[in-house]
Formats: C-alpha cells, sequence, structure tokens
C-alpha cells in the first residue's frame, strides 16, 4: 500500500523565544515491510542544527528555536510503501540489548491494578502469543477510550486505575504488563490510515513484544488488532518519551499553545 503523509505541528508562544532546542521523531524509519519514497521537512521560526540516528535506531532533527520567534512551525511530508505483515518485524536488530526491553520505566512500572491485570489472565501462558493477544483483549476492556482526560506524563498505572485513556495508554498498560510477564516490549509512535477519514487530530502509538521464534510483534490495543499495511511506524522506544514526535526546551516563551494538523490517505499505484 502506498501512503501519502502530510503532518504539521505549530508551537505558538505568548512571549518571543530567547533560546530552544527540539528533537524531532518526525522521519519514518526504514524497516521491515516499509519503504520511504520520499520525506521533506520544513522549518518555520526554527533552524536546522544536526541529524543523526538515536540510541533506538530512530531518524531524529535537532533543531534551535530562532531568537525572538512567537512560534515554531514543523511541516513534514513524504511518501511511504507500506506491506501487511500480520504485524510481525522479524528479529531484534541495532545496538540495543533485547533485555533492556524487559526494563520497567516510569510510565510503564507496575502498581497494584496492573499486577491484578495480569492476574487475571490465562493459567496456562505456555504459548505467549495467545497470552499477548489475551493481553490485548483485557487491557482494552479495562481501559475504555477517551481523550482529554490523559495526557503526556500519565503512567499506566494511572490510565488503568482511572479505568480511561487513549492509545498511548492502552500501549503503557501492555507493555508494562507484557513485561512483568517476562516478555520484551517496546512502544511505538507513528501513523494510521483511517478508513473513510484523511484529516486527523494526532498520530497514533502502539505497542511491539518479542516473541521467540518469530521476533517482535506489533499490537494495536486501540483497535484490537495488529498493525497492517495502513500503520506506517515512525519512532520506538522504551515507552512514549523515547518515541515522541517532538520532546525538548523552550527558555522565554511562556504558556505555549499546541496546534496538530494530520493527514494521511492512499495513493492509487499504476500497475
Amino acid at each position: 500500500m502506498r501512503l501519502t503523509i502530510r503532518h504539521t505541528t505549530r508551537y505558538e508562544f505568548t512571549f518571543p523565544a530567547a533560546h530552544g532546542l527540539q528533537r524531532l521523531r518526525l522521519k519514518p524509519k526504514l524497516t521491515h515491510g516499509q519503504q520511504v519514497l520520499d520525506w521533506a521537512m520544513h522549518l518555520e521560526g526554527a533552524k536546522h542544527e544536526a541529524e543523526y540516528d538515536d540510541h533506538h535506531g530512530n531518524p531524529t532533527v535537532l533543531v534551535s528555536v530562532e531568537p525572538g520567534a512567537m512560534g515554531i512551525t514543523v511541516t513534514c511530508s513524504g511518501t511511504v510503501d507500506t506491506a501487511d505483515s500480520g504485524g510481525m518485524l522479524g528479529p531484534h536488530v541495532g545496538h540495543m540489548p533485547l533485555w533492556c526491553f524487559q526494563c520497567q520505566t516510569a510510565l510503564t512500572k507496575p502498581g497494584p491494578k496492573l499486577r491484578g491485570l495480569v492476574s487475571r489472565l490465562p493459567a496456562d501462558r505456555s504459548n505467549v502469543l495467545e497470552t499477548l493477544h489475551a493481553l490485548s483483549v483485557q487491557v482494552l476492556e479495562s481501559v475504555r477510550y477517551e481523550t482529554g482526560l490523559t495526557d503526556a506524563r500519565t503512567t499506566a498505572e494511572e490510565a488503568l486505575a482511572a479505568g480511561h485513556g487513549v492509545c498511548q495508554d492502552h500501549a503503557h498498560i501492555f507493555i508494562g504488563a507484557a513485561r512483568l510477564l517476562g516478555v520484551p516490549a517496546r512502544y511505538v509512535s507513528g501513523y494510521l490510515m483511517i478508513d473513510g477519514s484523511v484529516e486527523q487530530e494526532a498520530g497514533h502509538g502502539w505497542a511491539e513484544a518479542h516473541v521467540e521464534g518469530l521476533g517482535w510483534v506489533g499490537f494495536d490495543v486501540s483497535n484490537g488488532i495488529c498493525p497492517d499495511a495502513r500503520y506506517v511506524r515512525v519512532a520506538t522506544g522504551f515507552d512514549y518519551s523515547d518515541a515522541a514526535p517532538i520532546t525538548g526546551l523552550c527558555f522565554g516563551a511562556g504558556e505555549t499553545a499546541l496546534k496538530v494538523s494530520l493527514a494521511v490517505e492512499q495513493q492509487m499505484v499504476e500497475q
């Protein structure tokens, strides 16, 4: 499937910025079942400083905020070819050891609620893949999808206790629970083509778990499926903070208002 993407992020400041640095993880990865045909980034109010792959292998761009800027606009656009692999990404690659993905983070650290959720899984967990699918169902049943009630700082335990959240919360709960089971897991940020809708308000997030004999397998808890050709992987990490599209610091700008516009659609390919 050939997908075209246009993603604009606008930060508006209440005061002119004095100084700032932003780390952008917005370019899709070259990975199994995914090929980036073209990708462009345009900046307003910021200047390109460096480009590199981070410790998770995510293409990363470092930009500086122009002194006196009243806002920053980052516009990305490009075309990506994807294939449906049943959510399977294959063996682990990269410099990060696989055991690192069994370590909990501040966002995935389990408490009583998360431990209780794991205890309700079927007692026979010999088939790891079946157990993970059961976990995905359990998370979605326990946390209804509802926007505007959680944010990037909400932990898996907090979202589970509240009983509501978004894709980021579902992924963190799944990851924390998988690690409790001894299964390496990671967060994925990216794009999803939604059937019948081009314009979106935000990107998407899901989880991947490493299953012996299969490698990394994706789980989109919010939609109850494994990622298919409609999904574009952009960045991965131990949790959302590692894979967030934009992170950084800005001094002297006061309050910041965020506006996002995103369009993902299928491009017809001539045979």
